[in-house]
């Protein structure tokens, strides 16, 4: 059965075949970029003590539910997270599935001072030294979406060029795959690529399984305080929530209450 990622994929592995810069001087570029701010450090910081550290996303649409606020600004949203509280942020940059683009990440980031992520479907070196320039300070490797080798190849180069790396998994196999890459910082997708539920048994099992050494981020799904509360409880990091915020009356409350669990 074929999935929303299969068809994501498909099109993201056309555009990066159909790439023909020169990969050594993307990286040469990379290189003379500004340092990044911190992702996995900041999730870090804001975890200490037993806190929930908060990635907040901005995400105008979704393949499976539509329009969710096409019509948000970026800059207003992120000043808006980072009053709420917000460790993060993440800015979907893919066009055609989710509405977002570069102009959104670049928006979001020069409105507040926390780092972000392009929560986009990397494929290629191409993708993740765009990452790189257009100014994210992390970049989303997807297991489900690489082969170990591919995954172990874009988790070396984005460490590089100064980028943190979201390895994103969702079962144990997928995480043996991730740390034999090296992973340190790792999310566990709690919705299923196949029906597109949410699995928050799974997410929890999941939890008990990563080691400690790593950020442990639990992706999707996280509706209100008494989920985030319950992945906190199970050991996580950090959330990683878009459409309950973006969807949101008032978000920085809502970041408030996700923080405090």
């Amino acid at each position: 059965m074929a999935t929303y990622l299969d068809k994501i994929l498909e099109q993201h592995r056309a555009i990066a075949a159909a790439d023909g810069r020169a990969v050594d001087g993307l990286v040469a570029e990379a290189a003379e970029m500004p340092p990044a701010r911190g992702f996995a450090d900041a999730l870090r910081r804001d975890s200490v003590g037993g806190d929930l550290a908060v990635i907040s996303e901005i995400k105008r649409r979704s393949p499976s539910k539509g329009d969710l606020n096409a019509g948000l600004d970026p800059a207003v949203l992120a000043a808006t997270y980072a009053r709420g509280g917000a460790s993060c942020l993440s800015v979907l940059t893919d066009v055609e599935f989710f509405g977002g683009s570069v102009a959104d990440l670049q928006s979001a980031r020069s409105a507040c001072e926390l780092p972000v992520i392009r929560k986009d479907f990397t494929v290629s070196a191409h993708d993740v030294c765009d990452a790189r320039l257009m100014g994210a300070d992390c970049v989303l490797l997807i297991a489900a979406a690489l082969d170990p080798a591919e995954l172990c190849d874009l988790h070396a180069l984005a460490a590089s060029i100064g980028l943190d790396a979201l390895v994103e998994i969702h079962d144990e196999r997928e995480l043996e795959v991730a740390l034999a890459a090296g992973a340190t910082l790792i999310g566990v997708n709690q919705r299923d690529l196949v029906t597109f539920q949410v699995d928050h048994d799974r997410a929890v099992r999941m939890a008990s399984v990563i080691p400690d050494t790593a950020v442990k981020v639990a992706e999707s799904g996280v509706r209100g305080a008494s989920d985030a509360h319950s992945l906190q409880a199970a050991g996580y990091h950090a959330v990683l929530v878009g459409e309950t915020l973006v969807t949101a009356s008032d978000p920085a409350t809502m970041i408030a209450a996700l923080r405090a669990g």
